[in-house]
C-alpha cells in the first residue's frame, strides 16, 4: 500500500498515489502502448499477479489506468487515461536521472528486456544530442529476444523491431552483453568491444563504436 506522509504537498500527494513499488513502472510500459495483464507481468519481473491486480485497480480508482475490452476478444487490455499520459515527462525525467547518476551492469540473474535496453538506448543518444555525419542504420540482433533497427536519421534516433533490407553495421549481441557495455567506465568499452561480434565496413564500424565513446586509441 502506497504510504501516506501526513502532511500537505503536492509531492507528497503524488507519491501517494503512485509512490509504491510498482506503479510507476506499470506506467512506463503503458506509455509505450495498451498491455496485457500477461505483458505487465513480463515486464515487471518479480511481481506477482496479485500485486499487479491490486496495483492496477488502485491505478484505475485513481483515473491513471482504465481497461479495454471488446466482445470479440477474450483478453482485456490496459491502457493511460490522459491524466496517466501526463506522467510521460516524469517517467522520462526518472529514466534521465538513473541513467546519469544511477546505472550499474546487470547483476547475475537480473532481466534484460532487449526492446526496453533499445529503446532507453535511442533515447539517451537523443537526449545527448549524439549526432553523425550521415544517415546510419545499425541492426541490433540480440541472442535471446530478435532484431531490432537503431537509425539515425534528419538529426533524430528512432528504433524498430525487426531488420532491414539494407543495414551499415550488424551486432551480435545478448541483452546481458549489451546492458553491460553501456553501463560500464568508457575507457573499458574498447577492449570490450573486440569480444563483440559486430559487423560492417570497417570506418562505419568505427562510427558505430564512436557513437559509444569507444575511440581509435581503446583499441
Amino acid at each position: 500500500m502506497s504510504p501516506t506522509y501526513n502532511h500537505y504537498c503536492p509531492v507528497a500527494r503524488a507519491l501517494e498515489v503512485v509512490g509504491d513499488r510498482w506503479s510507476l513502472l506499470i506506467i512506463r510500459d503503458l506509455l509505450r502502448k495498451p498491455q496485457r495483464f500477461t505483458d505487465l507481468l513480463h515486464y515487471s519481473s518479480n511481481i506477482t499477479p496479485k500485486r499487479l491486480t491490486d496495483t492496477l485497480r488502485r491505478l484505475e480508482e485513481a483515473g491513471i489506468v482504465e481497461r479495454e475490452s471488446q466482445p470479440s476478444r477474450r483478453e482485456v487490455w490496459y491502457r493511460l487515461t490522459p491524466v496517466g499520459r501526463d506522467f510521460a515527462p516524469v517517467v522520462a525525467a526518472l529514466g534521465a536521472w538513473g541513467l546519469r547518476y544511477a546505472m550499474r551492469p546487470p547483476l547475475p540473474g537480473e532481466v534484460v528486456h532487449p526492446d526496453l535496453a533499445i529503446g532507453t538506448t535511442a533515447s539517451s543518444l537523443n537526449r545527448r544530442s549524439r549526432k553523425l555525419a550521415q544517415p546510419a542504420t545499425w541492426l541490433i540482433r540480440f541472442l535471446p529476444g530478435g532484431d531490432y533497427t537503431l537509425s539515425f536519421c534528419d538529426d533524430r534516433w528512432s528504433v524498430h523491431q525487426g531488420s532491414e533490407m539494407s543495414v551499415d553495421v550488424t551486432l551480435t549481441i545478448t541483452p546481458e552483453a549489451w546492458a553491460t557495455f553501456l553501463a560500464i567506465e568508457r575507457e573499458k568499452r574498447g577492449p570490450m568491444s573486440q569480444t563483440m561480434q559486430i559487423e560492417g565496413a570497417p570506418e562505419r564500424v568505427k562510427e558505430f563504436l564512436n557513437t559509444f565513446g569507444v575511440r581509435d586509441k581503446d583499441g
